[in-house]
């Protein structure tokens, strides 16, 4: 029943009792008002694998889903929260994608987050999941909703076919950057396809390479030429790619920042990565963020949250 990551802010529950726990999310929903507290207090310190027990012994003792009878208890931004902490992760990624192709627009920051962050094998059951649940593929999802060089860089990511070995080869790294140069700053207009080839296919280690040989050749970090040379989507998902290449938890650092910098608070987002990364990696999340604003991230959601919700991400992130 062990958290998945190693560097979570949620950690496996001593003394763990399903039943016990049924007996009080139950009392929590009874009668006429709903105790958010007690909610939170079971669900939040839990693992998702503990989770799933406590789902399966609700069924088993009332015959009903805990996640449709949370849902018509709970609403606004604690409920989204306490919805996504009962799904398995492929399971909230596929929900959370399908949910920001939805409708009109298409909130391409969430096929950006996930789809850049994502290891292989994450995405293959993302993949599997959303097929299942929502009966056709994630890639045709894609393809319905986005286009251009923005779709293709999310298709080829969709393949998880990213080279995960780390073999660095030094000759090809040296050829990398110089194409990645040659197809951008050294150029009118920009070869996007290089880019893609490059980024989207070499393994991590190879790319730290890649990057650093880059900087040697042009004379620049190649997040700034990414800037200078891409626009919009197609920048957004390159520049997402490469800091999760160079350091996944300030990636997220950074987003939980921007979600919450400025006038109002962009909740998806923040609810997202607090569920997504609490029991993976939410302790570097936390280092970096401090490192990089000189402000804890806790800090940041007191003040920018409020009520239970508030509560609920302090334990997600594991309090200061």
């Amino acid at each position: 029943m062990a958290a998945i990551g190693k560097r979570g802010a949620v950690t496996e529950a001593a003394g763990f009792n399903a039943e016990a726990d049924v007996q009080k999310l139950r009392e929590a929903m009874k009668g006429a008002g709903t105790n958010e507290g007690a909610i939170t207090e079971v669900l939040a310190h839990r693992t998702i694998a503990q989770r799933q027990l406590i789902k399966e012994a609700y069924k088993q003792s009332v015959g009903k889903d805990l996640a449709n009878d949370l849902s018509s208890e709970l609403s606004g931004n604690f409920r989204s929260v306490v919805l996504g902490l009962l799904m398995l992760p492929p399971v909230y990624d596929a929900y959370e994608l399908k949910f920001a192709m939805k409708g009109a627009g298409t909130e391409e920051a969430c096929l950006i987050d996930i789809l850049a962050s994502r290891t292989n094998a994450e995405i293959q059951t993302i993949n599997m999941v959303y097929k299942k649940e929502y009966g056709k593929t994630l890639e045709d999802a894609v393809c319905g909703d986005t286009s251009g060089m923005f779709q293709r860089v999310l298709v080829s990511l969709l393949t998880a076919g990213r080279d995960e070995s780390d073999k660095v080869d030094e000759a090809l790294a040296i050829l990398d950057a110089k194409d990645i140069y040659e197809a951008g700053e050294a150029r009118w207009g920009t070869d996007e396809v290089k880019f893609l080839t490059v980024l989207c296919v070499r393994n991590e280690k190879h790319l730290l390479r890649v990057f650093q040989e880059y900087q040697k050749i042009s004379g620049r970090d190649i997040e700034e030429s990414i800037k200078r040379e891409m626009s919009g989507n197609l920048e957004d998902v390159f520049l997402a790619i490469v800091k999760c290449i160079k350091n996944k938890p300030a990636f997220f650092a950074e987003r939980l920042y921007k979600s919450m910098k400025g006038l109002g608070t962009t909740d998806s987002v923040l609810i997202r990565i607090m569920v997504a990364r609490a029991e993976i990696d939410m302790l570097d999340i936390k280092a970096q963020f401090l490192k990089m604003y000189g402000k804890t991230l806790c800090s940041f959601i007191k003040g920018d949250t409020s009520g239970d919700y508030r509560k609920i991400l302090l334990v997600l992130c594991g309090g200061e």
